[in-house]
């Protein structure tokens, strides 16, 4: 699933190749992430500018310049370890206000992305000063959960967003799966919950029978979350009554 589909250009180019510009560019994001050039904390100054130059290899299609059939074929082979990192950083360029850009730094990029989720509900309005000192302050997940708590009105959970791609020929098992689970679950249970049960149910089978105890009862534990009050009531005092 293409996470990055957009009708314009991110940084304001038509979507037209240009060969030399193409080059330069790739030069460039190779030049950022070359391991021997810089290390980890090093590169991470430089993702905004890193992120600029995604958008426009996005948008002039300059990953056409190495014979790649699509956009993700080219953060396949820049990010073999996670092509999320790659959307987040595109998202931080496109979506927060140039001022903003500047002082991300000291922020650092896996914060950076958290205030996007504001500036794309608020826009114009987006308070960037605030949360950018906020973030500047606060530990990673307490910031996550400020700016959850800013855009639901309650305290929730850290969640991240993850990227991955599906055959078309594998979306109809994968949807029915879901839905069976929604319907177990009903309905106000979110599509990530239902496939957290999925995969519990799946490492609960795959441990019945001299497997790992640890992950049964993790895949036990996380299954007892799913259950209404009640039937968590009920499911204890069977377990009290089979004890004693």
């Amino acid at each position: 699933m293409n996470a990055w589909k957009r009708s314009r250009s991110p940084c304001g180019l038509p979507p037209k190749f240009n060969r030399s510009r193409a080059v330069f560019v790739l030069g460039k994001i190779d030049e950022i992430l070359a391991p021997e050039q810089r290390k980890e904390t090093e590169r991470d100054t430089k993702f905004v500018e890193l992120g600029c130059y995604l958008c426009e290899v996005w948008a002039g299609q300059y990953w056409r310049l190495e014979s790649l059939k699509c956009f993700d074929e080219f953060l396949e082979r820049r990010f073999p370890e996670s092509r999320r990192k790659a959307y987040y950083l595109m998202s931080i360029y496109e979506h927060l206000p140039p001022q903003a850009r500047k002082e991300l730094k000291e922020v650092g990029w896996a914060k950076g992305i958290e205030p996007v989720k504001l500036a794309r509900r608020d826009r114009q309005s987006f308070d960037c000063a605030t949360w950018l000192h906020k973030g500047r302050q606060m530990p990673k997940e307490d910031f996550k959960k400020a700016v959850e708590k800013e855009l639901t009105g309650r305290e929730t959970e850290p969640w991240e967003i993850v990227y991955f791609n599906l055959y078309q020929s594998q979306m109809p098992v994968i949807e029915k799966a879901i839905e069976t689970a929604a319907l177990m679950l009903g309905s106000d249970r979110s599509r990530g919950y239902c496939l957290e049960m999925i995969c519990a149910d799946f490492l609960a089978g795959a441990n019945l029978d001299n497997g790992d105890p640890e992950t049964l009862l993790f895949s036990m534990t996380r299954f007892f979350k799913f259950l209404p009050g009640e039937q968590r009531q009920e499911f204890l005092e069977g377990l009290s009554e089979k004890a004693s």
